[in-house]
């Protein structure tokens, strides 16, 4: 099963949009571009390899305009997309953005499963509390 081609173009045209919104520092364009991009993705959206994407892009957005809330949503919905359980950045930023929201234990599981992935590297450009958080589980 495929996304019609001209759909699958206008979800990328919507993503490459918000990606300059980012840039810009206009993350509200940038949600909004994201959230169109998704809405055009059939349901159910967790069986889309594009949903999988989409929903790691808002969560990261969301996670960097300090919405930790919105970001931990997202990223739970990236999860349960193909391949989400099984990237490492996925993971990482689900454990970063739990972790912001309190939900330390939660939080410690995931920042775990990313170092298991790929270990320490990961968490070379993030803050030092997360990898703090499992060191003593590593």
């Amino acid at each position: 099963m495929e996304i019609n081609e001209k759909v699958y173009d206008l979800i990328v045209h919507l993503c490459k949009e918000g990606d300059k919104h980012v840039e810009n520092g206009q993350t509200s364009k940038a949600i909004e571009s994201y959230s169109t991009a998704l809405d055009l993705v059939p349901l159910p959206k967790t069986d889309w390899e594009t949903s999988t994407w989409i929903y790691t892009t808002l969560g990261d957005t969301y996670f960097y305009s300090g919405n930790y809330e919105m970001a931990k949503n997202n990223l739970y919905n990236a999860l349960n997309c193909p391949d989400g359980s099984t990237n490492p950045f996925i993971l990482l930023r689900l454990g970063e953005s739990l972790f912001e929201c309190g939900e330390l234990e939660k939080a410690k599981e995931y920042l775990l499963r990313a170092y298991m992935l790929e270990g320490y590297k990961i968490f070379f450009n993030e803050d030092d509390k997360y990898i703090g958080s499992i060191l003593d589980m590593i």
